[in-house]
């Protein structure tokens, strides 16, 4: 936590808001999610405070940031995002995990669905993994990060794609280690 809100007052350049954002009630956070004009480190700021003390609220905004291109900001959303609790919640990190047009930006989705542990994650993640076994595929660290979560997720539909990825020099030690959590030697 102290990490992100480092950032975000870097960011923010000694605005007030920053002070005024900490110290704001779950209302003032919320209210300030809808305001006209706030920079997007104040957003930001307010979604994460939110998405910890377990607020609905901010799920758009989170869910939103997830998909955003700093990586900083995908972590930080996906930190919150696995503390509030929202139900749907797995649905939205499945959709931009399996979003062939946004595969650059899936690293944190794919370990937010590892974490969740929800119906919809290994289905997610067995199918980005699918995707990304090709020659010469760009997304090597999003791949390992689908075999990491599947292997701890130890769930047995990911056995093919886990034995496919063996074949892959980046991935194939995280593959091996993955299939032993399915009880595959």
């Amino acid at each position: 936590m102290n990490d992100v809100l480092e950032r975000l007052r870097a960011e923010a350049a000694q605005a007030p808001e920053y002070e005024a954002l900490l110290a704001a009630d779950a209302d003032g956070l919320a209210a300030s999610l809808t305001s006209a004009g706030l920079p997007l480190w104040a957003r930001e700021l307010a979604a994460y405070r939110l998405g910890l003390a377990g607020d609905r609220r901010a799920f758009e905004s989170l869910v939103l940031l997830l998909n955003h291109r700093d990586p900083p900001r995908c972590e930080a959303a996906a930190q919150a995002l696995a503390v509030l609790g929202d139900p749907r919640t797995a649905r939205a990190a499945a959709a931009l995990a399996t979003n062939d047009l946004r595969t650059a930006y899936a690293l944190h989705p794919v370990r937010l669905l590892a974490a969740l542990r929800a119906p919809e994650s290994a289905p997610a993640l067995i199918r980005t993994l699918s995707r990304l076994l090709a020659p010469h595929d760009p997304y090597w660290r999003v791949a390992l990060a689908c075999v990491e979560g599947l292997g701890a997720l130890a769930d047995q539909r990911a056995r093919e794609v886990l034995i496919r990825a063996q074949s892959h020099p980046r991935l194939a030690v995280a593959a091996t280690a993955a299939l032993r959590e399915l009880g595959v030697s």
